[in-house]
């Protein structure tokens, strides 16, 4: 039997780098940017998907409308990337071994990444404690996380950072090269929205 592979995708921040409005709210090809992320976790169909809200989490709960995901409200989501990223883990079932880290300012990670990377993971002779997607030799995201080596550190992390400082003290982190620009672009301003429009790249394949 294949072992599920969780994802927590991370919704709760400001984006403040954006501007005003709540950044994942803001529309890509018809659809919310934080719409584009669940899309692509729920289609790769690894696992149980949880999603976790906190900054306008009324309005991205209704963005995500329709879609088999698990809503985790973090009503500490100011204090960090952290305070989410320990909320949805928690809300995953202790039976799945790894998970995801999916940002939902990604759109155009698609569920075929996800699925290459959790082949490497469940693959691998000796389990990783993470695969990291690289693309020209730069590391990405999403990240798959083990948690079952992880556990404690993860558990520990604090401040607006996620499982980076962690990894960069292994040294069994499997490093799998990819194709798939995605893994470097995020949406941080609207320049970068504006140019994902007009670049005709399918949001999620």
């Amino acid at each position: 039997m294949v072992e599920p592979v969780g994802t927590v995708l991370l919704a709760a921040g400001r984006g403040t780098r954006f501007g005003a409005s709540p950044k994942l709210l803001s529309v890509l090809d018809g659809r919310p940017l934080v719409r584009h992320a669940a899309e692509a976790a729920v289609a790769a169909d690894l696992g149980p998907v949880v999603a976790v809200l906190g900054h306008a989490g009324a309005e991205m709960r209704e963005a995500l409308t329709g879609l088999p995901l698990i809503l985790v409200e973090n009503r500490d989501y100011a204090e960090g990337l952290s305070t989410s990223l320990r909320a949805g883990l928690a809300a995953l079932p202790e039976a799945v071994p790894a998970a995801f880290v999916l940002l939902g300012d990604m759109p155009r990670v698609g569920p075929g990444l996800l699925v290459e990377l959790a082949g490497a993971f469940r693959s691998a002779a000796v389990a990783p404690s993470a695969v990291v997607p690289t693309r020209d030799g730069r590391r990405g995201n999403p990240v798959l996380l083990n948690r079952r080596l992880l556990a404690a550190g993860l558990a520990g992390l604090t401040g607006d950072r996620g499982a980076g400082p962690l990894l960069a003290q292994r040294d069994d982190v499997l490093e799998l090269p990819v194709d798939e620009a995605g893994v470097l672009i995020d949406v941080d301003t609207p320049e970068v929205l504006v140019r994902l429009s007009g670049d005709g790249v399918a949001g999620a394949g």
